[in-house]
């Protein structure tokens, strides 16, 4: 997001932009009412009114997050059922970026032991470096790995902590724009949208 509206601040500099969190609930209530027009939802729960476009703009993988020197930490990739018996900590409030986690998890047979919270993912990052347990979380909030060439995002990797990709099922939550239609005949708007597919395309490649 950072860099689209970077991008539209300095292609369209007479346009005031009004970045919020919205309810995590209902993500799509401010676009449908009119209050927004445009929002990042994630897999939304319901179809959008007829007034407001969906377009899909990337899935997001989660991957493993180990302690240095786990058990696992030399394979290349983890099946998640080998992660049963282990003690989780969660990065995810409740909702929709945790749902595809839970799913994955019951698909493989067990529901993960949470022994620590967080909704930060520097600091559960930091709570399994401390050995305090594993987690699941996702490629785009745990930043690029060393040499990927990829900008960082906001606390990157925690230094003492192993990502490894995860696999039967592998968790996946999918990002779409939400657009209110006639917004979309907006040149600012237009240009936000096209910022956004661009800059989720080199993350579409590393999730495939």
């Amino acid at each position: 997001m950072a860099p689209a509206l970077a991008g539209l601040r300095r292609d369209h500099p007479g346009v005031r932009i009004d970045l919020r969190m919205t309810d995590p609930e209902d993500p799509l209530l401010e676009v449908e009412q009119g209050r927004a027009d445009l929002a990042l939802v994630i897999a939304p729960r319901t179809r959008p009114r007829e007034d407001v476009e969906l377009v899909h703009l990337l899935d997001d993988a989660y991957d493993a997050v180990l302690p240095a020197g786990h058990r696992l930490a030399s394979r290349e990739t983890i099946a998640l059922v080998e992660l049963a018996d282990e003690q989780w900590v969660g990065s995810e409030p409740p909702g929709p970026c945790l749902e595809p986690v839970l799913e994955a998890c019951a698909a493989a047979g067990f529901s993960p032991d949470f022994v620590v919270q967080s909704e930060d993912y520097p600091t559960a990052q930091g709570f399994v470096a401390a050995g305090l347990g594993i987690g699941l979380m996702p490629r785009m909030g745990l930043g690029p790995g060393p040499g990927s060439g990829t900008p960082a995002v906001a606390g990157g990797r925690h230094p003492g902590v192993v990502v490894r990709p995860v696999r039967d099922p592998r968790p996946v939550r999918s990002v779409y724009a939400a657009v209110r239609k006639v917004s979309l005949g907006r040149p600012p708007v237009r240009a936000l949208l096209e910022a956004l597919r661009q800059g989720a395309a080199p993350r579409r490649s590393a999730s495939a």
